[in-house]
């Protein structure tokens, strides 16, 4: 019950909702905070491939969403949503259609810039039918009304929440690097990489752990950039990992290069655990790593992360005023709880 009344929600997903990925981990939290709060989530599978669908796996998606019945109040992931421009237009008179977008998809890292002008004029047409529009952060509200024409009453900011936990503990001895991130383009592992062969002559272990499944020739050309430095004695590759407590416990520091985030959940795991950290000015993640708690540089600069590798690694009086810096911000972070109510808030609105 929400309010005293009995509501339902459909929550439309492509791809494998248990996938160990941001995005998936915020759909899941979302889902169980909503009916926490009161409502009954129905989920609704749309189909492997997005957004790259074949046009025929698009055409099952859209059939699937328009057996809904009139009035039905749907959400559908942005992986999803920002191609369906079609079945948008169609149906966004007759449902009640709610965007929930990660970030834009034309703003994956390692697209051409046809494909990319594609994914634009497909989500822009897509968001224009939507009641309403959930973002993960404050820079993916700016990217949506600077570049596909959303009014900014149109958009609820929702930050993932983070759970509390525990301060890292840490390798005890020689500094451990940890790195959480799909092997994909966007996440820049070629970028970390390559400024940990710039300093090779410091102490130092890493950790890199993300799927390895989502870019089979980006994972194999990360393995092959470890072996070339010579680093495959100091760098682990885990693959995905269900429990990521265990890998924060026992790092010292975080570092991700990521190209773009539209929010940036395991730099806020990081914080909460008091990991000083080391990211790139890249979409959000200046909007969850503030200046006390790390070092951004500007993306693709391999010599400007391997400085702040180098401040942090070296210097222990740098290393102790960021990781208080971190665990400030960390005690700051939202709640799933939070975000729950945000969002059921804005939902109730529609119904």
């Amino acid at each position: 019950m929400v309010r005293g009344r009995s509501v339902r929600l459909v929550f439309a997903y492509p791809g494998n909702l248990q996938l160990r990925t941001g995005g998936y981990g915020y759909d899941r939290r979302l889902i169980a905070a909503l009916e926490e709060a009161g409502w009954q989530v129905d989920l609704l599978p749309l189909g492997d491939g997005f957004p790259d669908a074949a046009p025929a796996a698009i055409a099952r998606a859209e059939q699937a969403l328009s057996a809904l019945a009139d009035d039905t109040l749907v959400m559908i992931d942005g992986l999803a949503f920002g191609v369906l421009d079609g079945f948008a237009a169609r149906e966004g008179e007759r449902l009640n259609l709610v965007a929930l977008v990660h970030h834009p998809l034309a703003l994956e890292t390692g697209l051409s810039r046809e494909r990319a002008e594609v994914f634009r004029k497909s989500e822009t047409q897509a968001l224009e039918h939507a009641r309403h529009i959930i973002v993960t952060s404050p820079e993916t509200a700016r990217e949506l009304e600077r570049g596909f024409a959303v009014a900014p009453d149109r958009i609820t900011i929702a930050v993932p929440g983070t759970d509390p936990a525990s301060h890292a503990h840490g390798s005890g001895d020689i500094p451990h690097i940890l790195s959480i991130g799909s092997l994909t383009p966007r996440k820049g592992h070629d970028v970390l990489v390559a400024a940990l062969g710039k300093v090779e002559d410091l102490a130092w272990t890493a950790t890199i752990a993300g799927s390895r499944d989502l870019d089979g020739e980006t994972a194999a050309a990360i393995e092959r950039q470890i072996e070339a430095l010579g680093l495959g004695g100091r760098v682990r590759l885990t693959g995905a990992v269900d429990d990521t407590g265990p890998l924060y416990a026992g790092a010292d520091l975080f570092a991700l290069a990521s190209r773009y985030e539209g929010y940036g959940m395991v730099f806020a795991e990081a914080l909460a655990r008091g990991l000083p950290v080391i990211g790139c000015r890249a979409g959000a993640v200046p909007d969850v790593v503030p200046e006390e708690a790390g070092f951004l540089v500007d993306v693709d600069n391999v010599d400007a992360f391997a400085a702040a590798l180098r401040a942090l690694l070296s210097d222990p009086d740098i290393r102790r005023r960021k990781t208080k810096g971190a665990r400030r911000a960390g005690s700051a972070l939202p709640r799933w709880d939070e975000t729950g109510r945000i969002v059921s808030d804005m939902l109730e609105k529609l119904t």
